[in-house]
């Protein structure tokens, strides 16, 4: 019986040696309490989008950026007279292609803009309102 015990007493020693080594080794942790912690469950596809956050900003930049060089290219047309004819089909087609191409992702961006945040009202209003959980 007193070997028994005296194992008993190693394998408490041991157990607090490796407990003072490993809070050595961890860091001290501090941590303040929530009154109320909302959890909400998120699938692969779901997190993959909001891990992107919002690709159409992209979108928008570009549109952004090849109307105001389209538009410089108009105003320089209009006010301006160029002689030769390369220099004036090259502003002519820069001009147009940037007005379809600024217009298109215009477009594509209206389109798109609300993803992210589609997800998040669609993940949010999953949670039943709080006074459903208090009848149950």
């Amino acid at each position: 019986m007193s070997n028994q015990k005296e194992a008993e007493t190693k394998i408490v020693d041991a157990i607090k040696e490796a407990e003072k080594a490993a809070e050595k080794l961890l860091p001290r942790i501090r941590r303040g309490r929530y009154d109320q912690l909302i959890i909400y469950e998120v699938s692969q596809r779901e997190l993959e989008i909001l891990a992107q956050g919002s690709p159409n900003l992209i979108y928008l930049n570009f549109a952004i950026s090849l109307l105001s060089v389209s538009i410089s290219f108009i105003i320089a047309l209009l006010t301006t007279t160029i002689t030769s004819n390369r220099v004036f089909t090259v502003f002519v087609v820069i001009a147009v292609v940037g007005i379809i191409s600024g217009l298109v992702l215009l477009f594509l961006w209206l389109k798109t803009r609300k993803s992210v945040s589609d997800l998040i009202k669609t993940i949010k209003n999953r949670l039943p309102e709080e006074n459903s959980l208090e009848a149950e």
